[in-house]
């Protein structure tokens, strides 16, 4: 199929930090809401959007190890979000709305990677239903404020996605769970929900990106046993990093998501996964690493998600 799926030179590469992206862009007068922005990633994501000049809210499932976390840095603010309970997302969105604001960048940077088989809600895989359900119901529960300024919506994937497709007749893993394979479910879902986004944002002026943030040794890592690490060749026995020149640190490993949020060589696009701070080329039928796997920008599977998405939460902004 056809697809603009492929690099535009951007100037900036896998080396590069949020706030290289960032330099010269002001963004004085802008709000942003970055999930997750108080651990890792996005916390050097609030770091920069705020020293570029943006407000940044923060929702958090932890407030006061967030408002710990962000202490010091102007224009932010922290409120009580769990992404895996959808009446706390109601709550959180509720509160948002009625303050009366519009969002100028969404950034959905919070999620699991790699849990021992967890339920929550309704008997939901807690990957899929944390990293893609809740960050689907926020959107669209957000919606009124996203949709009038024109906003960037950044959904954080991972090179994960490689791992699988959606697996439709059994999404919440009730069948021999596998925690990488669900990671990489999850990981897919947060790609086609751009996808989906996108196509039906664009005419409000609201674009989407997906985006793999490179690997980075961070709190995501926390379901993960040190023997397991040390197995994958990212550590050795100490601890002690194997590989670093094949990690990237936080402030690099924000900037793909920083950039996708406010490049000014992304308008006019959407619906792309992005990666080092570029468009990804599509993967090729390979062991390659590199790239974006077909099943993940398949537009009828991008539907078909948020299909049933809208269903499990009862939530669609599109709704007619």
């Amino acid at each position: 199929m056809s697809t603009a799926q492929h690099k535009i030179g951007s100037g900036f590469g896998a080396t590069s930090t949020a706030d290289e992206v960032l330099e010269g862009i002001d963004l004085s007068g802008k709000l942003a809401l970055v999930t997750g922005g108080y651990s890792g990633i996005g916390l050097e994501t609030t770091r920069a959007l705020v020293k570029a000049g943006a407000r940044v809210v923060v929702p958090a499932r932890r407030p006061e190890t967030a408002e710990q976390a962000l202490a010091g840095l102007p224009g932010v603010e922290v409120d009580e979000l769990d992404l895996g309970d959808l009446e706390s997302v109601r709550r959180f969105a509720e509160r948002f709305l009625a303050s009366g604001r519009g969002l100028d960048i969404v950034i959905d940077s919070a999620g699991i990677m790699a849990c021992p088989e967890t339920r929550v809600g309704d008997g939901w895989e807690a990957q899929f239903a944390t990293n893609h359900l809740g960050h689907f119901a926020l959107v669209n529960r957000l919606w009124p404020a996203i949709a009038p300024g024109g906003a960037r919506v950044v959904s954080v994937s991972s090179r994960g996605h490689h791992a699988a497709g959606i697996r439709w007749d059994d999404i919440h893993w009730r069948r021999g769970y596998d925690k990488w394979e669900a990671y990489g479910q999850a990981k897919t879902a947060n790609v086609l929900f751009a996808v989906q986004l996108d196509k039906l944002g664009r005419d409000a002026g609201v674009r989407a990106f997906a985006l793999h943030p490179g690997g980075i040794l961070t709190p995501l890592q926390r379901h993960l046993a040190q023997e397991e690490m040390v197995e994958r060749g990212w550590i050795d026995e100490d601890g002690n990093l194997l590989h670093p020149e094949v990690f990237k640190t936080p402030q690099q490993g924000a900037a793909t998501q920083v950039w996708a949020a406010t490049s000014p060589q992304l308008d006019g696009l959407g619906g792309l996964y992005l990666e080092d701070c570029d468009i990804a080329e599509p993967a090729p039928d390979t062991d390659a690493r590199e790239g974006v796997k077909d099943w993940a920008i398949d537009p009828a599977q991008a539907a078909r998600l948020w299909t049933l998405s809208a269903e499990l939460t009862g939530v669609d902004a599109f709704a007619s």
